[in-house]
């Protein structure tokens, strides 16, 4: 299907007004993405791109109503907000979606002033403060406190929702209180590592390199 961008540039037009600088735009009909205008909040969606199972432009199209959800899931490893809006293209059936940062999402959540974790047979509350970072491994959860590991039943995604600026994600299974960063280097690969005060080595991925570069300033 030809459609030029400045006729589907008239959608991104519209929202323009009210969205955050941030956010990215996304068009897609049938089974792909036809049009994305990148925000500072980047998925990198490729024109002709396949729409991914379970993705806000999957869930309108198949509803066929406005949609707002949290995406952990995406080809660029970058959970987002997402808000879709069912729109006619040349009377075909297609979906305008507004990609934010998760912590956009609404209603905004207090931040969590402890965690209560599992510690062999205990539950113990742990101030938010004296968490050194947070672990998601195997589909559990964990966080970790002086060396020791608590499992907790909340998903990473949802603990980065409702955490205090002083914790930075770093990749996909990686949340890290910025409190407890020793250290940045390179690896053999030149892959960013955070070193943390306790000797632990967490890995920086490529899809949260630009991110972790703007928070820490470097």
């Amino acid at each position: 299907m030809e459609i030029s961008k400045d006729y589907l540039k008239q959608y991104s037009s519209l929202l323009e007004e009210w969205i955050p600088k941030e956010a990215s735009i996304a068009i897609a009909i049938g089974d792909q993405y036809i049009y994305y205008m990148p925000g500072k909040y980047d998925l990198r969606i490729k024109e002709g791109q396949k729409i991914q199972p379970g993705c806000i432009a999957d869930l309108v199209l198949k509803s066929g109503c406005r949609t707002e959800a949290l995406i952990d899931e995406t080809p660029s490893q970058l959970s987002y907000y997402g808000v879709g809006y069912p729109i006619k293209i040349n009377e075909e059936n297609a979906v305008v979606v507004v990609i934010l940062p998760p912590k956009l999402a609404v209603p905004p959540a207090p931040p969590y002033r402890f965690l209560t974790g599992k510690l062999e047979e205990e539950w113990r509350p742990i101030p938010i403060e004296k968490i050194a970072y947070m672990e998601s491994l195997q589909k559990k959860t964990w966080f970790y406190s002086d060396k020791e590991p608590y499992k907790t039943n909340i998903p990473l995604k949802e603990l980065q929702q409702r955490l205090p600026e002083s914790f930075l994600r770093i990749h996909r299974s990686y949340i890290v209180n910025i409190s407890f960063i020793d250290r940045i280097i390179r690896d053999f690969s030149s892959n960013l590592l955070v070193l943390l005060q306790d000797g632990t080595e967490l890995p920086v991925s490529q899809s949260y390199n630009a991110e972790v570069r703007s928070v820490l300033g470097f």
